[in-house]
């Protein structure tokens, strides 16, 4: 899957182990797994929506994006980089999403 960021910053911290593990610690062992799996995927529905990735749909006024789990409570949140194609139910065409935008790392729970 083709992976963007949603700052020129967060992408630097991304692309290098030294700012990443600077940035977030013990996290940054765990956010590498996670980007090595969206890398790998064809398309968003191909990352396992069971643990260890968990793939998930947010909701509310974040229902466009998506996380995955990292260290408890922390979550890996990112949006698809295109317009949203959904299915007659509602739903969201996973098969579609083939890029996405990596928005953060997030602890949304007390929000």
């Amino acid at each position: 899957m083709k992976i963007g960021f949603a700052s020129q910053k967060l992408q630097k911290i991304f692309n290098s182990e030294k700012e990443l593990k600077k940035a977030y610690g013990d996290q940054s062992s765990k956010i590498k797994i996670r980007m090595k799996v969206l890398e790998s995927a064809v398309n968003l529905e191909e990352v396992p929506h069971q643990k260890p990735e968990r793939r998930h749909q947010l909701k509310g006024d974040r229902k466009n994006q998506f996380a995955v789990d990292l260290i408890q409570p922390y979550r890996l949140v990112f949006e698809p980089d295109s317009q949203i194609e959904f299915l007659s139910d509602g739903g969201i065409d996973l098969k579609q999403v083939t890029g996405i935008i990596i928005l953060g790392v997030e602890d949304y729970h007390g929000n």
